[in-house]
C-alpha cells in the first residue's frame, strides 16, 4: 500500500514521526512535503495529496497541520476525496468503517504523537463495511457530481 502524506509548517514534526511509523509497517508514504517548518500554505499541500490520490499514485493519503482543519477543508475541494478530521480511536475507526474516507487529518497541536500513530494505524486496518453505509458514500460522491 503507497499513502500520500503532507503537512503544513506546524504539523511537519508529526508528518516526519508517521512517515517513519509507516515505513517501520511496511507501508510506502509518498511524502509531499513539507520539508521544514518554514511557514508554507495549507492548501496547497492539501491539494498535493488529494491529486496523488485522484491520479492513482497513492490509495490513501494522511495531512497533517496545527488542527487538521484546514486540511480537512481543503481536502475535500477536492471530486473524490472524502477527508475525515481524526482525534480519537473512535473517529479513526469510522472514518474508515463507515465514511470510507481515503484522506484523515491530524492536528499536530492537539494530539500527541503516540495516540497520532495509533489513530493511523486504526485507519489503515478498518475495513470499510459497505452494507448500509455504502449509499450514504454514494450521496455524498453524488453531491460532488451536482451543477451549482
Amino acid at each position: 500500500m503507497k499513502i500520500a502524506i503532507a503537512s503544513d509548517h506546524a504539523g511537519f514534526g508529526l508528518k516526519e514521526e508517521i512517515v517513519k511509523f509507516l515505513k517501520s509497517k511496511h507501508i510506502e508514504p509518498l511524502d509531499l512535503g513539507t520539508y521544514s517548518e518554514a511557514s508554507v500554505d495549507y492548501p496547497d499541500y492539501a491539494e498535493k495529496v488529494a491529486d496523488a490520490i485522484i491520479t492513482h499514485k497513492a490509495e490513501k493519503g494522511i495531512l497533517v497541520c496545527g488542527t487538521g482543519i484546514g486540511m480537512s477543508v481543503s481536502a475535500n475541494k477536492k471530486r473524490g476525496i472524502i477527508a475525515a478530521l481524526v482525534y480519537s480511536e473512535y473517529t479513526a475507526e469510522m472514518a474508515a468503517k463507515h465514511n470510507m474516507a481515503n484522506v484523515i487529518t491530524l492536528g499536530a497541536r492537539t494530539m500527541n504523537k503516540d495516540d497520532a500513530l495509533k489513530y493511523v494505524d486504526i485507519w489503515i486496518h478498518t475495513p470499510f463495511e459497505g452494507g448500509r453505509h455504502e449509499h450514504r458514500v454514494k450521496k455524498v460522491r453524488d453531491i460532488e457530481s451536482k451543477k451549482r
